[in-house]
């Protein structure tokens, strides 16, 4: 039976199936996550590693480059599912942002400040002073519970060698009126080589499952979303394995987890790319409650990457590739390395 689906701005999705002349009409929201490449302001802090993000330091990043990154940050978030939904994300995870007042700035750009994004962020031990935060339209979502929690990862075992990275941070509120958690992760990078490294996305892997799996302890209906820049492919031990995703819907099991961007990545898409080839780290994962045909409640429809054409560059050796903001020659005008992922949820109004 075929289905014909026109999408009209204001959330509104309407339906039509078939012959049987039956119309549903759909709330839907768009909830997203973005690696911001480096937001860090243009002033030194004596306690991180932040030097070269000043006017002083090797990048010059001054006051003039720091109010463009914002500018061109704040376009992309504006316009992720503004087609479908008319308005941009009702939640947004980021990460590689310095501090708090980097996203009070950004979401006070001109493209964004009608939204009144709120703000949940915690400076984390991260020796770069890089964090994860959650933004989120007041109007669309209302935190009820908020908390970081930190991934302890020790260099040759010893308690004495703790490696510094990024907490995870576990949001739970309410999406128009429903429950719903969310974790913002950004696992240990690949520096030193990836099989090196794994070890550390291991660790950070086995973190997350527990956070998921004490929600689940608290409700096996809960509804959970995973997002973040994981430093790992969709098919990479650390998420197959470990945080055990699967790849197809039809045999989800009550507590499980869907990755929506393995079938993306068998594709050859990518969401940054290194050497000639694509990767998909940026993901958003989801539990089985999500994934119900009962569109009483907000569900699953479908899931993207944010790449439009003027976040790829245009010419040259790096065609196609994210349009970064900083390369050799310095600031370049650009976005990020990564392009933003994005899921929408529905239900029937």
């Amino acid at each position: 039976m075929s289905v014909k689906i026109n999408i009209f701005i204001g959330f509104l999705f309407v339906v039509f199936f078939g012959n049987a002349q039956e119309t549903k009409q759909y709330k839907i929201q768009t909830i997203a996550f973005y690696n911001l490449e480096n937001l860090f302001d243009f002033e030194d802090d004596p306690i991180t590693f932040d030097d070269d993000r000043t006017p002083e330091g090797k990048d010059r990043w001054t006051e003039e480059i720091y109010t463009a990154k914002l500018k061109n940050m704040a376009q992309v978030i504006s316009e992720i599912g503004a087609e479908v939904t008319g308005t941009s994300p009702a939640v947004l995870g980021v990460c590689e942002i310095e501090n708090r007042r980097v996203l009070e700035d950004l979401v006070n750009q001109e493209p964004l400040l009608q939204k009144e994004y709120g703000i949940i962020q915690f400076d984390s031990p991260d020796r770069r002073g890089i964090d994860v935060a959650l933004l989120y339209q007041k109007r669309l979502f209302t935190p009820t519970h908020h908390k970081a929690i930190p991934l302890y990862i020790y260099a040759d075992h010893d308690p004495s060698k703790r490696i510094y990275t990024r907490d995870q941070l576990v949001v739970s509120g309410m999406l128009d009126g429903e429950k719903i958690n969310i974790i913002v992760n950004h696992w240990p990078s690949r520096s030193g080589g990836e099989a090196r490294s794994r070890p550390k996305r291991i660790k950070a892997a086995q973190l997350n499952k527990h956070i998921i799996d004490s929600l689940f302890v608290e409700d096996p209906y809960a509804k959970v979303i995973t997002m973040g820049d994981l430093n790992d492919d969709p098919t990479s031990p650390s998420v197959k394995e470990y945080l055990k995703t699967v790849d197809t819907k039809e045999a989800l099991q009550l507590k499980q987890l869907y990755n929506p961007m393995e079938a993306m990545f068998k594709k050859g898409l990518g969401t940054l790319a290194w050497r000639d080839g694509w990767n998909l780290f940026d993901q958003l994962i989801i539990s089985t409650e999500l994934l119900k045909e009962d569109y009483s409640s907000y569900r699953f429809y479908q899931a993207g990457i944010y790449n439009k054409p003027y976040l790829a560059n245009s010419r040259g050796r790096y065609k196609g590739y994210p349009y970064r903001s900083f390369g050799d020659g310095g600031y370049t005008g650009g976005y990020s390395d990564h392009f933003p992922v994005y899921l929408y949820l529905i239900k029937e109004k």
